[in-house]
């Protein structure tokens, strides 16, 4: 685990974290609604490197239009639509029955394998674009009967000010992240499709992996081979109609291989400056909460040398267990335990 030292703000640094490499998103680099196991790499790095990642949000692609098309009609000059999508739109396909996500990868770290855990740290995650879009309609969300018609927003940012323009009148915080970092799941459950997350991570939603935070994945394959993609400018717990505020993103990642810890992992699990973050995921909600709900109490006995008892009890005074994700078929419960409770 990282000391804790990290700082988690939205204003970006005036300059870009330097890395030892940087992945572009493009054809070539991409997949696109699928995470396959053992694909070739597009970038093989060393335990302790960082890597600067291109990533370009899937919305404006999945329209079925030209993605030029598609933000013109909401005033968005050509010109300022990314290169990378165009490309992804004329050149990549997509298989029937594939997700809507476009991910880059997979990063190859040598000496990772099965049964190692992969830690992620999140250094910085800048803005490639100042708009971003919120897509809804019949069918979609936590509550697919609300809407009869389409409704598709194009949010405008101040990336100066660290805000998005939701209307007029209101103008919401940017709290940037990732909405899939995945490694590749196991063979057998290869390829995954891009939408629901499991072990190996990918679609959690978890709107606390912001600059600053870290990510713990068991390792299924050699090199781990990890993905990211579905940018983020900010989200609410849920993601309750879909969709955030879907945006193309360029994250800073270092990566760590802890051989041998990823055995005992049943989830992926992070943490930030203030806080540790465990999870359970399931098809259903409730499940997903029982499962969060364990993985709090075997880790506050790990970490805190506490009884079962003793770290149930623990549990209900003090952790905090929200939805992350509830809108992807597998549904994502996450427990928020305070770092503060492991220093007393």
């Amino acid at each position: 685990m990282n000391d804790g030292n990290f700082t988690n703000t939205t204003p970006q640094p005036a300059r870009p974290i330097p890395a030892d490499a940087h992945l572009r998103s493009v054809p070539g680099n991409v997949t696109w609604g699928l995470i396959p196991a053992n694909a070739p790499p597009v970038l093989r790095i060393t335990s302790g490197q960082t890597v600067r990642i291109d990533t370009v949000s899937q919305q404006g692609i999945t329209a079925g239009i030209d993605p030029v098309e598609f933000f013109g009609a909401a005033g968005i000059d050509p010109d300022r639509v990314l290169d990378d999508v165009k490309q992804i739109y004329r050149n990549v396909k997509r298989e029937p029955g594939a997700g809507g996500h476009v991910l880059t990868g997979p990063i190859y770290i040598d000496g990772a394998h099965p049964g190692d855990m992969l830690e992620v740290r999140v250094l910085d995650i800048e803005f490639r674009i100042d708009y971003g879009v919120n897509n809804s309609g019949p069918g979609m969300g936590a509550a697919p009967e609300l809407l009869t018609e389409v409704a598709r927003n194009i949010i405008r940012l101040d990336l100066a000010r660290g805000v998005a323009k939701f209307s007029p009148r209101i103008e919401l915080p940017l709290a940037p992240f990732m909405g899939i970092m995945a490694v590749a799941p196991p063979p057998a459950q290869a390829p995954a499709n891009t939408r629901p997350p499991g072990a190996f991570g990918g679609n959690m939603d978890l709107k606390t992996l912001t600059r600053g935070s870290t990510l713990y994945l068991p390792v299924f394959n050699d090199g781990a081979q990890f993905f990211t993609g579905d940018g983020h400018g900010l989200q609410g717990d849920g993601e309750i109609n879909g969709t955030a505020i879907e945006i193309s993103l360029t994250p800073t990642l270092q990566f760590i291989v802890h051989p041998g810890a990823g055995r005992a992992m049943n989830w992926p699990r992070a943490e930030d400056r203030d806080n540790h973050y465990v999870m359970g995921m399931d098809t259903d909600l409730d499940e997903a909460a029982r499962l969060a709900i364990r993985e709090s109490v075997a880790f506050l006995q790990a970490h805190a040398g506490l009884s079962a008892a003793d770290a149930y009890a623990l549990t209900s005074l003090a952790v905090d267990f929200r939805i992350g994700e509830a809108v992807n078929h597998v549904k994502m419960v996450y427990g928020v335990i305070p770092k503060r409770l492991l220093l007393q």
